[in-house]
């Protein structure tokens, strides 16, 4: 199937039409905040909805656009908003047009509490404390707290020439800066993993019944991309890679008879109800001609998370809705 012929079915009805990497926040007051990957990337865009239904047509506004050149002049990818310290910030990648691949994370403030409406000042790349991190492709930023501290994960490549994508992960002192040094938390070990590139990238995070499960997606991202998991307790030691469990398998991918492909790049939010909710990207279709990561047909989707006996997340496109 290609774009052009592909079949649409009750699962692969999206919510939000070619927009990647997609990220929904949920504030304190009940509104929900969307952000993603644009086909372009070349611009970051946010919308808000009193309803996690509403950000389907709510106005979507630009609220930074990349330079004309140098540092954050292109490849603008996978935004996350959060509200950190009464104030907004958003995580970014981008890159140089005159070194495309140079990608870096970098990061927003909003100068005021509208996100969609006051003006946003860069702070520049996330500040490490260490000789390592950042130092090569490095995307896909995420934050989130345990315990009174705060940690964020990310993807960086190391290696020379075909690269390895891992997922690292270290405390911060501040919504801007590193506390420690990074540590090395997933490779891509398994054959599901190393299809195209050998990835692990777009980490996610969600919580339930005393533990942490972050999901994170592998391998390039055409039909063969797809989810894996790490999970860990909340009262274990979150920098030490060896208390966290990797799933041997994926959690999530192709399913040809329900036409989704290459699922991944997710984020999770409660509804209304308080019910957990994954936000993803996936295609309807598998034939793709050049780089997938051109393809603008990347859309989202919602799937309602179920929990098993063992408290963990079910990952089931019938629950999409």
């Amino acid at each position: 199937m290609n774009k052009n012929n592909y079949i649409e079915t009750e699962y692969n009805k999206p919510f939000i039409r070619q927009r990647a990497d997609p990220y929904v926040y949920r504030h304190s007051d009940g509104s929900y905040y969307f952000t993603a990957s644009v086909p372009e990337y070349d611009r970051i865009v946010l919308r808000r909805s009193n309803t996690l239904n509403g950000l389907r047509e709510s106005d979507e506004v630009t609220i930074w656009k990349k330079h004309d050149k140098g540092i954050m002049s292109v490849h603008i990818w996978a935004p996350e908003i959060h509200y950190l310290d009464n104030k907004w910030f958003i995580y970014y990648a981008g890159g140089d047009i005159d070194d495309i691949w140079a990608i870096r994370p970098y990061v927003l403030v909003c100068e005021g509490q509208n996100p969609l409406n006051d003006p946003w000042k860069e702070l520049g790349m996330v500040k490490a404390t260490d000789a390592f991190s950042f130092n090569d492709f490095s995307l896909d930023m995420t934050v989130f707290e345990n315990k009174g501290k705060r940690y964020c994960v990310w993807a960086e490549k190391v290696n020379i020439g075909k690269k390895i994508s891992n997922l690292y992960i270290a405390e911060m002192k501040s919504p801007t800066e590193l506390a420690t040094a990074q540590v090395l938390l997933s490779s891509p070990d398994y054959e599901w993993e190393r299809v195209g590139f050998w990835v692990n990238e777009g980490p996610a995070v969600i919580k339930h019944n005393g533990k942490i499960f972050l999901t994170y997606s592998a391998s390039e991202t055409g039909e063969c991309y797809c989810m894996g998991m790490l999970s860990i307790g909340e009262n274990e030691e979150i920098l030490n890679p060896r208390a966290w469990k990797k799933e041997c398998n994926p959690v999530l991918k192709t399913d040809v008879d329900k036409q989704i492909y290459g699922p991944g790049h997710n984020s999770f939010v409660k509804d209304e109800t308080g019910n957990d909710v994954m936000i993803y990207h996936a295609r309807q279709y598998d034939e793709i001609i050049g780089d997938p990561l051109y393809d603008h047909n990347r859309h989202v989707y919602r799937m309602k998370i179920k929990w098993n006996s063992r408290a963990e997340p079910v990952f089931n496109y019938g629950n999409n809705f």
